[in-house]
């Protein structure tokens, strides 16, 4: 009798807490390969699969779009990757959300801001008394 090792989707929802559809989906856009199926067709889900989807899920959390994540996913599924190329993407994901924060904060500051011929302005006192972020 054939021994698969790994688990069934519904358990790998509670396992990683990631909802059956997003399990499904991820699979669909091929950031997570499609698990084999045992001899009774249930799709089994092995170690390394359960590892995958958790990296993707962490990666998800720190913000990481779906395309950065396919291509950090890329750099390890040659296992050609380097630190050096995972950090400059990581400093890029970095730079586009705080890009991201400032587009936001000047957006917000910019809607505040009446254009009137007054002396109090909204974008110079964010100017002021935003902290620096330095770079």
């Amino acid at each position: 009798m054939e021994q698969q090792v790994g688990i069934l989707r519904a358990q790998l929802a509670r396992k990683t807490g990631c909802n059956l559809e997003t399990i499904r989906y991820y699979e669909k856009v091929g950031l997570l390969p499609g698990p084999p199926r045992s001899s009774n067709g249930y799709r089994v889900y092995s170690p390394e699969l359960v590892q995958r989807l958790q990296f993707i899920l962490r990666a998800r959390d720190l913000g990481y779009a779906m395309d950065e994540i396919r291509s950090l996913l890329s750099l390890t599924d040659t296992g050609a990757q380097t630190c050096a190329e995972v950090m400059a993407r990581t400093e890029l994901h970095r730079r586009i959300a705080d890009l991201q924060k400032i587009e936001v904060t000047l957006a917000t500051t910019l809607a505040r801001c009446t254009g009137d011929d007054v002396a109090e302005c909204p974008i110079l006192e964010a100017l002021q008394f935003l902290p620096h972020q330095g770079n």
